[in-house]
């Protein structure tokens, strides 16, 4: 197909709900009954276009649940799906996983003052980061252990000892993982930091 034919439909595909709406106005204004008819239909075909996207979403957490730490050819290998597919879902998912913006604070200081303790306004407890030119998902008890060795004031190399289970690379991925958790505030400040709890220590092993 020519090139000029692929962009005009592009173009086309890209605007097609705005001219949808128009389509509908129009015809409101002469035939009511089919614009709701219309109306209707396209808010079903809109729907039912966003199961398969939502269903593969579902699928695709629920497998990276499994592991403490998968990237993204070994995801796009099992589901048989391009690399690219699998890379731009996954970097969709990383657009959304912030910690709590002050409007949920707000809104959830202001649920604890009702009877309401069990509700919970919760965050995403997994983490997937870009690095070394791949996506890696990280599982939530990745996450918390990093997480837990960070505030206790370890450096990189003792984190990377105690993470061998959960199969992270090296110190630089270790890097990585910080920083994004920092970046999406996600993670609190030491409660002790590397060079005291160094010292503390030293002066323990005397």
């Amino acid at each position: 197909m020519p090139n000029k034919i692929v962009i005009l439909l592009k173009r086309i595909l890209k605007f097609w709900f705005i001219a949808l709406i128009v389509a509908i106005l129009i015809v409101y204004l002469y035939y009511p009954n089919y614009a709701i008819w219309m109306t209707v239909i396209s808010i079903i075909l809109i729907v039912l276009s966003f199961i398969p996207s939502l269903y593969f979403r579902f699928r695709l957490v629920r497998f990276m649940k499994e592991y403490y730490r998968i990237d993204d050819k070994t995801i796009a290998r099992y589901f048989k799906k391009p690399l690219r597919k699998i890379q731009n879902k996954m970097f969709a998912m990383s657009q959304k996983q912030e910690g709590k913006s002050w409007w949920k604070r707000l809104l959830e200081r202001l649920l604890k003052k009702e009877a309401e303790p069990t509700l919970k306004l919760d965050k995403k407890k997994w983490l997937i980061i870009f690095f070394n030119r791949q996506y890696i998902f990280y599982h939530m008890e990745t996450i918390e252990k990093i997480k837990e060795l960070f505030i206790k004031g370890y450096n990189d190399k003792e984190m990377l000892e105690d993470l061998k289970e959960f199969e992270i690379k090296n110190r630089d991925e270790i890097k990585a993982i910080i920083q994004t958790l920092l970046k999406n505030k996600r993670i609190s400040e030491r409660t002790t930091s590397v060079k005291e709890r160094q010292e503390k220590k030293r002066f323990e092993n005397l």
